[in-house]
């Protein structure tokens, strides 16, 4: 203990100097360094932000700014932007270049606008959403299928890494099988190798949100709604272990007991199961130029998607009624 009194952070000698000097172990030292201190007002701004963020998930750090002054907390936008940003968060909607991917993760495009979603294991996705706890927070990931709505895998970590979001893929293909289609956002996590690994590895078509459509992954977003409003803003966990405890007991809830009325009040377990009454598509709600068609799927032959094609092609190029008429009329004044 005396010679670990020797050494103080204050000194012109570099740390690990005074612990070679002194003969004590760097890990002694740095273990009983106090913990950094909590902000309270930190924490309830969090816990504000959060509320709100999924109330409105296109709020920015401008209207948060706004919508906390309205509350009664009167900060400046930098701090908003700080706090959105230790949590992940941002708001949903176009911007002029706000994010940048990383130069050695490959974006794959999205494929699934307009695809009919019509059996179990057809459409896999995954997002990560920001949990509060009485002191810090954490980071949960889920996989569901489509189809039906069902939660296959969850993980929940303390940073953002990509570790767990593999852990938990790895475990819904142990599981489940595998999906023909997986779709998720842009982000580090899901843009790495290791995690695009895995679905290259089991030979799983990779599709991915394009930036700035909120409805890409619309799916998973109404299940964080589902799970902050039902379970963690009733139940306010204090710990990990509690929030692995009160996520374990709301998933299986989730699953199996309560019902969805986008499946005729089934729940996802048994549409899952059944591979009846559920189903899902995303339409194009921006408009646009007509993107390229999807793959086809593993299931069929890609006779469906070349008739789809054709008679696409054949509606586009069919006349309008005024078009008609005034080809008619053009025949009458030429007779």
């Amino acid at each position: 203990m005396t010679r670990l009194a020797w050494i103080g952070s204050g000194n012109d000698v570099a740390l690990v100097r005074q612990c070679e000097l002194a003969g004590v172990a760097r890990a002694t030292v740095y273990a009983r360094k106090a913990p950094p201190r909590i902000d309270e007002g930190d924490q309830l701004h969090r816990r504000l932000i959060d509320e709100e963020y999924t109330r409105h998930p296109f709020y920015g750090t401008r209207r948060m700014v706004v919508f906390l002054g309205k509350a009664g907390h009167l900060v400046n936008r930098k701090r908003v932007q700080r706090l959105m940003r230790e949590m992940g968060l941002a708001g949903m909607a176009p911007g002029p270049n706000t994010s940048r991917k990383h130069p050695e993760h490959k974006v794959y495009p999205y494929l699934l606008r307009g695809v009919p979603i019509v059996r179990p294991n057809q459409v896999w996705s995954t997002d990560i959403t920001y949990i509060r706890l009485a002191h810090g927070f954490v980071y949960l990931v889920a996989i569901i299928d489509w189809y039906s709505r069902r939660v296959l895998s969850w993980r929940i970590s303390n940073s953002m890494e990509a570790v767990f979001c593999v852990d938990g893929l790895e475990d819904a293909l142990r599981l489940h099988g595998k999906p023909e289609i997986f779709n998720s956002d842009q982000g580090a996590q899901f843009t790495s190798a290791a995690f695009t690994g895995v679905l290259e590895r089991e030979k799983i078509i990779i599709s991915m949100d394009g930036r700035g459509r909120v409805f890409d992954n619309i799916f998973v977003e109404r299940l964080w709604r589902n799970v902050k409003y039902e379970d963690v803003y009733l139940k306010g966990y204090a710990t990990i272990g509690e929030l692995m405890v009160g996520l374990t007991k709301y998933f299986v809830f989730y699953n199996g007991e309560r019902p969805h009325q986008a499946l005729g009040d089934k729940t996802p377990d048994e549409v899952y199961l059944t591979a009846q009454g559920g189903g899902a598509i995303i339409l194009d709600k921006f408009g646009g130029v007509r993107e390229e068609p999807p793959v086809p799927l593993r299931s069929t032959d890609g006779s469906s998607l070349a008739e789809t094609e054709s008679t696409t092609t054949a509606t586009k190029t069919k006349a309008t009624p005024g078009q008609r008429r005034s080809a008619a009329s053009q025949t009458k004044c030429t007779a």
